[in-house]
């Protein structure tokens, strides 16, 4: 009776996993219009979702502007100025007094325009007295240095090729936290690169890497040679310049914390490099401080927003307009000043001879000063 019992357990279990094999390898063989529901064919669903994780379109669409930049050094050979000593000829070229080929760095740039203007980062091409530039196609062509803007640590290069493929860009395309986002360049020198992550976090400063910084943070992989590289959306959209990393290795690798110029930022400054040569900046005249929680108290303010002027430059546009030091900036045109980071920002984007009305807080009193702003300072840089 017992192996009765057992056989028929047996043979119900056999029959009920033919059915489910059948029911599952041919859905709606037993349920009636069970195959004209998406969530019982795994096989149909399965491709699309795959596909949906590839971001082989955007890539292809923007690693034919992504350049490798090849820049060298003419270095002034040791024996220029020796004397001429039989028992050294061997060992010195004939020609010593011409420059030796220092060594050749790479980082990486974007064709941003079809009249072959490049953008790349400032510290790729500084000191630089020849520039080259590698397409993926395999062509290579020298590049013009347009004009530079350190404290953004941008550079604008131009190439004359033909047909070169432009990257595509959407002004005002601004991407938000969470997004993923596509890293191109050549790290390492090793050949072009494409890495993935997502944007971190968005308006970055206080890093001290530029004088104005308004960074997108990635966790994109990003190395050397990646800088002045592009980084894009997943519609292979410029989206920014690959400009730093936070690293504490001595071989500079990345540590998932990396750091872009926005592109509405560098395109607007290689526009104005293009025209002028040059970028020019709206310029107050002041060192400002930031305040903290305790002044916030002392100043019977609600909160930190607004900087403290520590000092007045001389005969500068804050001073000329009766702005004193010790006068706490609240806002700007309307704008509530954050910080000193935000101000010098905000000021920057003014051109000078601006006017700019600025709310002053003096003595527990609120005042409106007109400021015409002046032009910032150029840095001065030596190659």
């Amino acid at each position: 009776m017992y192996r009765f019992w057992l056989l028929l357990s047996q043979a119900v279990t056999v029959c009920l996993a033919l059915v489910f094999t059948i029911t599952t390898l041919r859905p709606g063989w037993l349920t009636p219009g069970a195959s004209d529901n998406p969530r019982v064919l795994p096989s149909t669903v399965l491709p699309s979702a795959v596909e949906s994780l590839s971001f082989a379109s955007a890539v292809a669409a923007a690693t034919p502007s992504v350049v490798n930049i090849y820049t060298t050094k003419n270095i002034e050979s040791p024996f220029k100025n020796l004397p001429d000593v039989p028992a050294l000829k061997p060992f010195i070229k004939d020609n010593k007094d011409q420059n030796t080929m220092g060594p050749t760095n790479l980082g990486s740039g974007v064709i941003a325009s079809d009249k072959g203007y490049i953008l790349t980062n400032y510290h790729v091409i500084e000191a630089a007295d020849s520039i080259e530039v590698g397409l993926t196609d395999g062509r290579k062509a020298p590049a013009k240095l347009i004009g530079t803007d350190p404290d953004t640590d941008l550079a604008v290069l131009k190439a004359d090729l033909p047909d070169l493929p432009v990257i595509h860009y959407n002004i005002g395309n601004t991407p938000r936290i969470g997004d993923v986002v596509l890293a191109i360049g050549n790290p390492f020198g090793v050949g072009q690169t494409t890495t993935m992550g997502i944007v971190s976090a968005l308006g970055r400063t206080g890093l001290g890497i530029n004088t104005y910084e308004n960074f997108i943070q990635t966790d994109a992989a990003i190395n050397p040679g990646n800088s002045g590289g592009a980084l894009i959306n997943t519609h292979g959209d410029l989206i920014g310049i690959n400009t730093a990393i936070y690293t504490e290795s001595d071989a500079g690798g990345s540590l998932g914390i990396g750091f872009a110029t926005p592109a509405d930022t560098a395109m607007r400054i290689m526009d104005e490099i293009i025209k002028t040569g040059s970028v020019s900046r709206g310029w107050l005249g002041i060192e400002p401080q930031d305040i903290t929680t305790d002044l916030s108290r002392a100043f019977n303010l609600k909160n930190t927003n607004g900087v403290i002027i520590a000092t007045l430059a001389p005969n500068g546009p804050a001073g000329q307009a009766g702005l004193l030091v010790g006068d706490i900036l609240l806002a700007a045109n309307g704008e509530e000043i954050a910080g000193t980071d935000h101000l010098l920002n905000k000021i920057a984007e003014f051109a000078p001879q601006s006017k700019v009305t600025f709310t002053v807080l003096r003595g527990g009193k609120k005042h409106d000063f007109i400021v015409t702003l002046g032009k910032r300072p150029q840095i001065t840089t030596t190659n």
